[in-house]
C-alpha cells in the first residue's frame, strides 16, 4: 500500500506549525492516524509531539557557534539542510516502513529552499522512492494578502515552489479567524482570483510606466498558468479544516480503495466552497 505525506511550506510566520497541530486534532477526531515530522532546524516549540526532529540530526544553533563555520541564520539553516539531504537515511530509519502512513512535515520558511537550492526537489524524490504520495501544502498569512500588490507577491511564492517541486499542490490562507468582518469581505476576491481586475484595481497606485508593464506581466504570467487559487484556513472552524483535508487528500488519492468522494468544488459550482465558508461567517 501506498504512503502520504504532505510537505506543509510557507514563509516563516504564515502558521505551518498551528497547521499540523490543529490538522492532528482534526484527523485524531476522525480516528485517522497522522504523524508529524520537524523538518526545521531553527524550530523553537511546536505544539504537537513528533515522530522524527531534524533538530536529533543538527541544530542551526550549533553550526552558528561553530567558529571553523561563521554562519549566519540563513546561511546556517541552508547547511543545516544540505546536511540533511545528504543523510536522508537518517530520516528512512525514523519513518520506518509502515504501509499507509500519512504523515505531514513541517518544513522550514526560507524562500530559497523552494525556488533555487535542490535540498525539497531532492526530498520528494526520496519521498517517492520510498513509495510516499506528495502534496504539497504551501500557507500564506491572510493578514499580509488584503492588499494586491501583497497578494501578487505570494502567489508568485506560492507559484515558484509549485513549479520547482512538480507535486500537486494545495495553497491556503490562513489565519482567517484573525482577520475582521472588513477584511474577510475584502479577501474574498484573492481566493480566486481575477489578475488583471486585481490589476485594474490598483492601477492608481503604480506611478512608473515601467512598473505598470512590469506589473501587467506578472499578472499576465500567473493568469496564464491558471493554477493558483487558494482555500481558506479558520482553524477554529472545523468545516474549514475538512475542506482543506479533503482536497489535499483528492490530490494524493488518499483512501482510493474506498469509497472516495471529490472535494465539494468539484461537485458543484467552483465557488461554493468559498461561498459556503463566508455565509457561515456572515451568520455568527
Amino acid at each position: 500500500m501506498p504512503r502520504y505525506a504532505q510537505l506543509v511550506m510557507g514563509p516563516a510566520g504564515s502558521g505551518k506549525s498551528t497547521y499540523c497541530a490543529t490538522m492532528v486534532q482534526h484527523c485524531e477526531a476522525l480516528n485517522r492516524s497522522v504523524q508529524v515530522v520537524n523538518l526545521d532546524p531553527a524550530a523553537e516549540h511546536f505544539n504537537y509531539s513528533v515522530m522524527a526532529d531534524i533538530r536529533e540530526l543538527i541544530e542551526v544553533d550549533d553550526v552558528m557557534e561553530d567558529d571553523s563555520l561563521r554562519f549566519g541564520p540563513n546561511g546556517g539553516l541552508v547547511f543545516c539542510m544540505e546536511y540533511f539531504a545528504n543523510n536522508f537515511d537518517w530520516l528512512e530509519n525514523c519513518l520506518g516502513h509502515i504501509e499507509d502512513d500519512y504523515i505531514l512535515f513541517d518544513c522550514p520558511g526560507q524562500i530559497e529552499l523552494y525556488t533555487h537550492l535542490p535540498v525539497m526537489k531532492q526530498l520528494v524524490q526520496q519521498l517517492e522512492q520510498w513509495e510516499f504520495r506528495v502534496c504539497g501544502v504551501f500557507l500564506v498569512d491572510s493578514q499580509f494578502m488584503v492588499e494586491s500588490f501583497k497578494f501578487i507577491s505570494g502567489i508568485l511564492a506560492a507559484l515558484s515552489a509549485m513549479i520547482s517541486l512538480e507535486i500537486p499542490q494545495v495553497n491556503i490562507m490562513t489565519k482567517m479567524d484573525l482577520l475582521s468582518k472588513k477584511a474577510k469581505k475584502e479577501i474574498e476576491k484573492f481566493l480566486d482570483p481575477d489578475m488583471y481586475s486585481l490589476l485594474d484595481d490598483s492601477a492608481s497606485d503604480l506611478r512608473s510606466k515601467k512598473f505598470k508593464k512590469l506589473t501587467k506581466a506578472i499578472c499576465g504570467l500567473i493568469d496564464d498558468y491558471s493554477m493558483v487559487r487558494f482555500l481558506p484556513y479558520d482553524q477554529s472552524d472545523e468545516e474549514s479544516i475538512n475542506i482543506v483535508l479533503q482536497h489535499i487528500d483528492f490530490a494524493i488519492q488518499y483512501g482510493e480503495d474506498l469509497e472516495f468522494k471529490e472535494p465539494k468544488e468539484h461537485e458543484d459550482d467552483s465557488s461554493s466552497v468559498f461561498d459556503e465558508y463566508f455565509q457561515g461567517q456572515q451568520k455568527e
